[in-house]
Formats: structure tokens, C-alpha cells, sequence
């Protein structure tokens, strides 16, 4: 096999317009994705990180939420959080910057929200015909309610 060279660049500008295509076609059926972003504590990369992802977000057309917590946050209350973001119907899709502070339990905080750092079964790409999307299934979608 020979190797191929990729033009980053423009590669990132079709998946943003595939993403920007297919944001428009749900909001032509009456859905405005969702997009909430959970940072605790002020590292820099992490927050650039955010900053970029919600920049993204409503470039393409999407709501796009942050939530900014203290790094001493306790496991209680980012679990309020992320239950109020699952029960919340304008977010379809949530991410949880990480690293997370070291008194924070990661792997069941991640596990607790339904768009998890890893795929899963429903998550995956079986629900996306439902919802009128093609292509490569996001491991953080979420379905509209």
C-alpha cells in the first residue's frame, strides 16, 4: 500500500461543512443540535480546547453550551450537572473536558452521562438513521428528544 499524503486542512473544512449540511438539515425538521462542553478547573490547553469546540459549534449552526466549574467541583455536583444536561432536550451531545481534577472519580463520571468519552451501542451509529444523518457515527451523538 503506498502511503497518501492528507491535506489537513481541507479535510477539517469538508467535515465542518458535512457537519454545518447536516446541523441545517435538523433545523429545516425543527431541531436545533446541542452541543454543552463541562470544563472544571483553569488549565489552559483544556480551556483553549472549549473555546474552540463552542467556536465550532456555532459555526455550524449549532446551540452550543459551556459549563465552567471550579477544579474543587465535588463528584456531587458535576453529577447534578451532567443529569441536568442529559434531562436538558436542547443538548444532543455533551463532552467532559479531561483531564478532570485528581479527587474526581473519571471513568464514573464519564459512565454517568449518556454521550461518554467511548462509544457505545446506542450512541454508535444505530440511531442515526432514525434521524435522517449519514456518514460516520459520532460517539458523543445524542438523540433529540
Amino acid at each position: 500500500m503506498t502511503a497518501r499524503l492528507l491535506d489537513g486542512k481541507a479535510l477539517a473544512a469538508t467535515i465542518r461543512a458535512e457537519v454545518a449540511n447536516d446541523a441545517q438539515a435538523m433545523r429545516r425538521r425543527g431541531i436545533v443540535p446541542g452541543l454543552a462542553v463541562v470544563l472544571l478547573g483553569d488549565d489552559p490547553p483544556s480551556q483553549m480546547y472549549v473555546r474552540s469546540k463552542g467556536k465550532a459549534t456555532v459555526e455550524a449552526g449549532m446551540h452550543s453550551e459551556t459549563v465552567l466549574l471550579p477544579a474543587a467541583t465535588p463528584a456531587a455536583e458535576l453529577l447534578a450537572v451532567i443529569d441536568r444536561l442529559n434531562a436538558d432536550p436542547a443538548i444532543h451531545g455533551i463532552l467532559v473536558q479531561t483531564p478532570l481534577p485528581g479527587h474526581l472519580p473519571t471513568r464514573a463520571l464519564l459512565a454517568r452521562h449518556r454521550s461518554g468519552q467511548g462509544c457505545r451501542r446506542l450512541s454508535s451509529g444505530q440511531r442515526r438513521p432514525a434521524l435522517g444523518w449519514r456518514g460516520r457515527a459520532s460517539c458523543r451523538a445524542r438523540r433529540p428528544e
